[in-house]
């Protein structure tokens, strides 16, 4: 099997960031998913209270937390080119009695992908449910967190959404 070359690495093998120039601007989408996985006690005690907790709403505080970092994705991660984010999107649910999947799908038209934008809106929405949530318990799990797919660019990752 080949080796793939490493982008963002220069010739000299110093750290760079993608020169994106030459590429077309498409539409681009990617959703990513992170799961907070709760002690039964605590999980029990946040349906029954309606996802809310001394610090308030819990899934309203983590979507809003979710897509301010979603736009300033590219201020956390080195090399992430500031884009302009068309639309973002979560869903959070239960999966399952102690399992709270969090969903989050971003759109863009340009030359390159949201990924990192996706996994970075759902991540930081699982981290600030661990901070609404861990007055309850310390024991709450994060993780995983996952591209579930991607579309525009080279090539589509994962299934195609309904």
């Amino acid at each position: 099997m080949a080796r793939k070359k490493l982008t963002h690495l220069d010739a000299q093998g110093r750290p760079a960031m993608v020169d994106v120039s030459a590429k077309p601007a498409t539409a681009r989408e990617a959703v990513a998913e992170c799961r907070v996985r709760f002690p039964a006690a605590v999980a029990q005690a946040l349906r029954k209270g309606g996802m809310k907790t001394g610090k308030g709403a819990v899934v309203d505080t983590a979507i809003i937390a979710g897509t301010m970092a979603v736009k300033r994705t590219h201020e956390l991660v080195p090399f992430c080119h500031p884009l302009p984010i068309d639309g973002c999107r979560f869903d959070v649910a239960w999966s399952g009695e102690v399992v709270l999947r969090i969903e989050c799908g971003v759109r863009t038209t340009h030359r390159t992908g949201v990924e990192m934008e996706a996994l970075t809106g759902a991540t930081v929405a699982a981290l600030t449910v661990y901070d609404m949530c861990k007055a309850h318990s310390h024991a709450i799990v994060i993780g995983p967190a996952k591209l579930l797919a991607k579309r525009g660019g080279k090539r589509d990752v994962g299934k195609a959404r309904a």
